[in-house]
């Protein structure tokens, strides 16, 4: 915490508070008497090095304390009565005295899993629920050092309003990646003697014509290209900001057929970038109540709602996304909603990959492969039986950061210090929980016994799996024997040279086909190579003299059809093949249609493509 303010909060105030020692030392204790083991180990001051050192050992059972405060506790221990009143009305005297002077308390309650509730943990822990009821604490509980670590709230991000506005509801951030603090270039070449130099580095940039090198462009003669093709198109700032989409400022709902769709209309992996917070307008008590209607209504049915958000006026881009209810369990926190954005078509990635039931008998697994893989993933549960969830988003920080904190740290120090090993607390998130793995020791080594690992060679061609895909057994027995499968490699042997890509030609349009379909350049080829193979069976059935093209136009038709059933493309074969018997059957070639059925022609039936 404390080295995450020297980077981001150094006017920040901390002190240090010991609760539970065998010492006294404090001013309460010297004026008034009490207040027994409690230590003020550093008075309230702007932080520094000398904060890190104080809380870098601190006895076991104390807890830090500060403005904001933060008590770290397990709660087991019963609490002394009070001289009057009861405990809770001590509480509610506390605070009050908080919300006076705005103070706010985090509380962890660390116990570790396995414990078991007594009537004093009980009470301990309905008396710190009962602070978080007054608002002006949040008490979270953990059961591991890792989590603990998470829940220590190092950086306070200030609630900031992304909107407001329609429907009178302020809209906030609820959750945005934390990048790494930005570098700076420093320099040296100050004097040492002077105590106010900024050490500031400026970059200066010129930018000079090809034609006359030594000559510099002033900003008023240089403009901004694109390049569009082989050109470059130059577009001034005039003409780029008129083509600029500036919308009003808005927040309403997108739908045309009505305003809400049901929730199963979504998938999860369609939502894009930071999540939204959608709460009332504080302090309006007819927003809060039509909000939490409104978030209930939705919630009971089922469903979510589409919006167009602006969030300011002239902003570049529109916010399309689905708007989810969130109800409340807690009785101080509103009902509100959670905006996720939706991509647009050009944000969306589409690839097709083969069905896994399309690949030959040797190549599909066992039965026995088949339950092992399926114990061995679901054993792969963040929340195995008996056990609280692991790597909890709320509490599991990013190891990455909290490694590059604390070597920041040592660093300003030792400027000499080697990087440290990975501590074991950041361990346990960057490596796999080895009680799930012991557990679990029996299903692994089941799959590694039923799955045999066989060495891979290395192949000069990356998509020769999905040529030799195309290629029967037998064929592929024979081209791995031939000595040129050696020299050349299994792809060259089984395609060679084409003097083009991207055409099928008459002397083996087979293997041209096959070819076309393992370059996968853009996420339209196997289209591509389909629509080829159709116009090329056509021209040669067209052409056909005396049914001289019948046995080559069978022999493609039978590659197109395997071809469909691979990429799961079975529509595009049978549109296909009931185009041409319309087309053919009235021209007198019906027996041309009648060799489809010999030659395993026919249509694509449902279990050859169960996704037809």
């Amino acid at each position: 915490m404390a080295r995450n303010k020297l980077v981001y909060n150094r006017s920040d105030e901390i002190g240090v508070v010991l609760f539970g020692t065998k010492e006294t030392s404090n001013e309460l204790a010297k004026e008034l008497g009490g207040y027994k083991h409690v230590v003020v180990a550093r008075d309230i001051k702007v932080v520094d090095e000398e904060t890190t050192n104080a809380l870098q050992n601190l006895p076991r059972g104390t807890s830090p304390g500060k403005q904001r405060m933060c008590l770290v506790t397990d709660a087991q221990h019963p609490l002394r009565d009070p001289p009057q009143g009861t405990k809770k009305d001590q509480v509610d005297t506390i605070a009050d005295q908080m919300k006076r002077h705005e103070i706010k308390m985090d509380c962890i309650i660390f116990r570790e899993s396995g414990v078991r509730h007594n009537a004093v943990m009980d009470e301990n822990d309905q008396l710190l629920y009962h602070f978080r009821e007054r608002s002006v604490t949040k008490v979270v509980q953990v059961d591991s050092p890792t989590s603990l670590l998470g829940a220590l709230r190092t950086r306070n991000v200030l609630p900031v309003t992304v909107f407001r506005g329609d429907l009178e509801v302020w809209v906030y951030k609820k959750t945005s990646e934390e990048k790494f603090p930005t570098l700076k270039k420093y320099s040296d070449k100050a004097p040492a003697s002077d105590k106010f130099a900024s050490h500031e580095v400026k970059v200066d940039y010129e930018y000079k014509s090809v034609l006359e090198p030594d000559t510099v462009v002033p900003p008023d003669q240089r403009i901004k290209g694109y390049l569009y093709g082989p050109q470059v198109v130059p577009i001034s700032s005039a003409e780029w900001e008129a083509v600029k989409f500036k919308p009003e400022k808005v927040l309403r709902p997108d739908v045309s057929n009505g305003d809400t769709v049901h929730l199963f209309y979504f998938n999860r992996h369609y939502f894009m970038k930071d999540v939204f917070s959608f709460v009332p307008e504080p302090g309006n008590t007819k927003a809060v109540a039509a909000v939490s209607a409104l978030a209930r209504a939705m919630s009971e049915m089922n469903k979510v709602a589409i919006l167009r958000c602006v969030w300011r006026q002239g902003q570049g881009n529109v916010a399309l996304g689905v708007l989810t209810p969130n109800i409340s369990s807690a009785k101080n926190v509103l009902d509100s909603f959670y905006f996720n954005i939706l991509p647009f078509a050009e944000d969306i990635r589409e690839f097709q990959f083969r069905s896994f039931s399309s690949l030959p008998s040797s190549s599909q697994p066992t039965k026995e492969q088949q339950e092992a893989a399926d114990n061995l993933v679901k054993m792969l549960d963040l929340a195995p039986h008996g056990r609280e969830e692991i790597l909890k988003p709320d509490f599991t920080p990013n190891p990455m950061l909290e490694r590059f904190y604390r070597y920041l740290d040592l660093k300003s120090k030792q400027p000499d210090a080697n990087v440290p090993p990975l501590d074991k607390c950041l361990k346990k998130i960057t490596e796999p929980d080895p009680d799930v793995i012991d557990y679990q020791a029996p299903l692994i080594k089941k799959l590694g016994n039923v799955f045999e690992l066989k060495e891979n060679p290395k192949k000069k061609k990356a998509r020769t799996q999905d040529r030799l895909t195309y290629t029967g057994a037998d064929d592929q027995a024979k081209l791995l024997e031939e000595p040129s499968a050696e020299k050349v490699g299994v792809s060259e042997a089984l395609y060679p040279p084409k003097k083009k890509a991207g055409e099928i030609g008459d002397h083996n349009p087979v293997q041209d086909f096959e070819a076309m379909l393992t370059q996968r350049s853009s996420s339209t080829w196997v289209q591509t190579a389909i629509e080829e193979m159709q116009k090329y069976i056509t021209a040669l059935i067209q052409d056909s003299c005396d049914r001289d093209n019948h046995q080559k136009a069978l022999e493609c038709l039978v590659a197109l059809r395997k071809a469909c059933i691979i990429e799961q493309e079975p529509n595009e074969y049978n549109g296909f093949v009931t185009k041409l018997c319309q087309k053919f059957r009235p021209a007198g070639d019906a027996k041309f249609l009648q060799l489809l059925s010999s030659k395993n022609a026919s249509l694509i039936s449902k279990e050859e493509a169960p996704d037809r």
